[in-house]
């Protein structure tokens, strides 16, 4: 006899529904623990190599080694693992930058789409560009932008070390987040003169008077770290700055520079702990307010940059991981035209064997239209972690992208990563455009509605 013989064949029917239903939904939210390993490899270019795409001296002597650092989150509400790497190369274009985010994919079992490659942008340092290399050779040109062969190892390198990392994750339980203003460092392009008129000539390094006595114009001034934790014990810190990394350059001194001095310093401070970093959208960020090109100064900037990392590291609090998403907005860009950027004009640039740099230049310019020929568009991913937000922006963007992504944000700890695929160059807003920012006029090759392909995906990735 039932020992309920109240419910009906109905009740039962519906109860075992209603079971399944809940069996299922346990299962769904049942996540695996969150784990991130790091690694690191040597990508220092060979004896001869072109630097920033062949427009400066071919690698003559290495004062420091360049690396690829990252780290890869997997587990918990990730679908699949996520990488972060950061390369201390001046840029990773078009087929290459998919060929380092294949590699690493495979490499870290998930999919490209889920890799965020950086560049750091030192001058001192390879572009790779493989379709544009290829063109040079095609046209037997005297312009080098990278050398294949060397690319492949490379590649092949960073992935090795993404393998062995795999076999030893770490267990996460917490996200970092911590910041501090940098003093005496960034500075705009960007200046009023003392007649009221604007430049746009404070490079790098600038000896212009009136350059380093104008203020500092627009610029984001804080240094931010973004950690993960097991509990107390940190794990890993991504730190990030909008400028540009160079103190003095173009002689064929490979060096990771200012940026890679303080990276270090603050891995030898803090060895336990893996250390990255990460330059901000800083296509018209520089030194040059504070920096005048003297090998002196390497160093001062350096301090001044681990100061404010380390005062941000002091500040960090932290927060539980409790969900992770990436999300990942397309961007379609259309090409550069007007007089010297149309593909006619492009082409008559390779047979200049006398201006080998322009020959670098225009291939590039047709390497990034026969991408956009094919209608591949570039990704713009942001990894939301609940409190912070890691969002990765193509090219050389402008400061003002990086400052609108953290308004987007109001109550997010917003890191805007600049220099993803680099095949855009510059990336600049109306205004840059209407004061004939003189920067603009060979490292851009995008149609000034860039500005509002880039706005656009920004809302969508982070509202």
């Amino acid at each position: 006899m039932s020992q309920h013989p109240q419910l009906t064949r109905r009740d039962l029917l519906g109860g075992l529904a209603a079971g399944a239903l809940l069996a299922k939904t346990a299962a769904a939210g049942a996540t695996k623990p969150w784990e991130i390993y790091t690694f690191g490899a040597d990508v220092t270019p060979l004896m001869g190599h072109p630097c920033m795409g062949g427009g400066i001296e071919p690698v003559k002597s290495v004062a420091d080694p360049l690396e690829a650092l990252g780290f890869v989150l997997q587990g918990g509400t990730l679908e699949r693992p996520v990488a972060v790497v950061s390369v201390d190369w001046c840029e990773i274009r078009n087929d290459a930058y998919d060929c380092w985010r294949e590699a690493i994919a495979k490499a870290a079992g998930t999919v490209p789409r889920n890799v965020l490659l950086t560049a750091i942008h030192q001058h001192d340092a390879p572009i790779s560009d493989l379709t544009a290399e290829r063109i040079l050779e095609e046209n037997r040109c005297v312009g080098r932008i990278c050398n294949l062969d060397f690319h492949d190892l490379v590649v092949k390198r960073v992935a090795l070390a993404v393998e062995k990392a795999r076999k030893k994750p770490r267990r996460v339980t917490r996200v970092g987040m911590g910041e501090a203003k940098a003093e005496r460092l960034a500075s705009n392009r960007r200046y009023e003169r003392p007649d009221g008129s604007i430049a746009y000539n404070r490079m790098s390094a600038s000896t212009i008077p009136e350059a380093q006595e104008a203020g500092e114009g627009l610029i984001d001034p804080m240094v931010k770290v973004l950690s993960f934790w097991n509990g107390e014990v940190p794990l890993a810190a991504l730190y990030h700055y909008a400028i540009h990394p160079m103190s003095y350059y173009g002689k064929g001194e490979v060096s990771a520079d200012f940026v890679g001095m303080a990276r270090r310093a603050r891995q030898k401070a803090l060895p336990d702990v893996f250390q990255l970093y990460a330059s901000g959208c800083s296509g018209n960020l520089v030194a040059g307010k504070y920096n005048d090109g003297s090998p002196a100064n390497r160093p001062k900037l350096a301090a001044r940059l681990e100061d404010a990392m380390t005062r941000a590291w002091e500040a960090t609090r932290t927060e539980p991981l409790e969900r992770a998403a990436l999300r990942v907005e397309p961007l379609v860009f259309e090409p550069r035209g007007g007089e010297g950027f149309t593909e006619e004009d492009l082409r008559k640039q390779l047979l200049d064997h006398d201006r080998p740099f322009q020959q670098c230049l225009a291939a590039m310019a047709l390497s990034w239209r026969k991408r956009l020929a094919k209608g591949q568009p570039i990704d713009l991913p942001m990894l939301d972690l609940g409190p912070a937000a890691l969002v990765l922006l193509p090219g050389e963007t402008y400061v003002e992208y990086q400052l609108l992504a953290q308004k987007l944000r109001p109550d997010s700890f917003v890191v805007a990563m600049g220099y993803g695929d680099a095949a855009t160059g510059y990336i600049p807003t109306a205004l840059q455009i209407a004061e004939n920012d003189g920067n603009l006029h060979d490292w851009n090759w995008v149609a000034p509605s860039a500005e509002g392909v880039l706005t656009t995906a920004l809302e969508k990735a982070l509202k």
